[in-house]
């Protein structure tokens, strides 16, 4: 049994309650500590959720409340709708599903609260005490909490990873503005288990039918000027909207489903960031969790699921391994070349995302011939998909 009795979870998001369910499943109880006064009910945009992800969050018990769309292939195409490549699944495993973050935040927090895992809401970290017996979390209101390990699940701007490590880097903008909206246009003969991936002349597009009708789309615009969301929105929608049209007017099927595309109906998520390697992911009895330690861009597909394999795998740590610096340590070994290898791909992918039109034309004559020889499923997809934790399993010390 573990000799680490509470915890104190900096952050209400979705890494923070699933790092409290894998702590609480492990013998040690957690408390939820959130910044904001109300919850995220509601809040974000659509994301993915891929097999090794959907596993770890079985391990919690979440998975089986999930209602997303499965997700069985995904084909790319050039700015003139012609096929230049398509993945199906992986053998014995199950479909990814696209989901709004809203509804993943949703069945998190629902498990949370069926399980006991208490969340505090305006509780904004402002520094940390450490003692050879525990850490004291001071917040902004005040008042301070005392428990045997305080996490760090407070996302790509934590203020955990600073009080960690004051010279830690903080995120990059990616070069890219995020969008989404749903779409009444439709894509014909567009299947509603395949995500696809146009690579226009100007910018790119994802987009997956919706089952009943109209279509979902996400695009990611080159953007010189690194935009908070905030920052984003504060140019009105309609304005969005424009430049989103003018760039997709010459593709298919982008031209369509932004003309379909109402102009309230666009979410505007700001710019894609990524956090570049943190040098240190723990000191003392301080740890990091999900985007506060490795934040890989969303064109991954793969950052919600790298967050909660690493809480599972925190909590197996401090479950079998009595010393804490130890625990940490052992966890960082068991992550960080993976998500580090992660977060490298995705940075291939957003050049490509962002690559212009003479080399779009060029990736669309050779991207068939690569699907048809080196570039399978299987070696694409399989260290990531198919990675599993056995929770049973006890964990050797690193």
């Amino acid at each position: 049994m573990s000799v680490i009795k509470t915890a104190a979870v900096i952050g209400g998001g979705i890494a923070g309650p699933v790092t409290a369910l894998a702590l609480r499943r492990a013998g040690i109880e957690a408390t939820v500590y959130e910044a904001y006064e109300n919850n995220a009910d509601g809040i974000g945009g659509m994301l993915m959720v891929a097999p090794n992800g959907l596993h770890a969050l079985e391990v919690v018990g979440v998975a089986q409340a999930l209602a997303g769309q499965p997700i069985h292939r995904m084909a790319m195409t050039d700015g003139r709708g012609r096929r230049m490549g398509e993945f199906g699944g992986l053998a014995g495993l199950p479909p990814s599903q696209v989901m709004w973050r809203a509804d993943l935040y949703r069945a998190v927090r629902e498990r949370a609260d069926v399980t006991g895992v208490r969340t505090v809401y305006g509780k904004r970290l402002a520094g940390a005490e450490q003692t050879p017996a525990g850490v004291t979390a001071e917040f902004a209101d005040g008042t301070r909490v005392t428990a045997d390990v305080l996490i760090g699940a407070d996302g790509i701007r934590s203020t955990v990873r600073q009080l960690i490590d004051p010279a830690a880097p903080g995120p990059r903008y990616a070069g890219l503005l995020g969008f989404g909206a749903y779409s009444k246009a439709e894509v014909p003969q567009a299947r509603p288990d395949t995500m696809y991936f146009a690579f226009g002349e100007h910018a790119f597009l994802g987009y997956w039918p919706v089952p009943g009708s109209g279509t979902a789309w996400f695009a990611n615009l080159p953007y010189d000027e690194p935009l908070s969301a905030e920052q984003a929105r504060a140019t009105p929608s309609a304005a969005w909207m424009r430049i989103l049209r003018e760039k997709f007017a010459g593709d298919v099927p982008g031209r369509d489903l932004l003309r379909g595309t109402g102009d309230d109906e666009l979410l505007t998520l700001g710019g894609l960031e990524t956090l570049p390697s943190v040098p240190k992911w723990y000191r003392g009895r301080m740890v990091l969790v999900g985007d506060a330690a490795h934040a890989p861009s969303s064109s991954s597909g793969q950052g919600v699921s790298l967050a909660v394999e690493s809480a599972v795998q925190l909590a197996r740590c401090l479950r079998d391994v009595p010393d804490v610096r130890a625990a940490f340590a052992t966890y960082e070994q068991l992550r960080r070349d993976r998500v580090e290898k992660v977060a490298a791909q995705a940075a291939r992918t957003n050049s490509q995302k962002s690559m212009g039109p003479a080399a779009t034309k060029i990736t669309a004559l050779l991207m068939p011939l690569a699907t048809r020889t080196f570039l399978k499923p299987e070696k694409m997809f399989g260290w990531t998909h198919r990675y599993r934790i056995d929770w049973d399993a006890p964990v050797t010390p690193a």
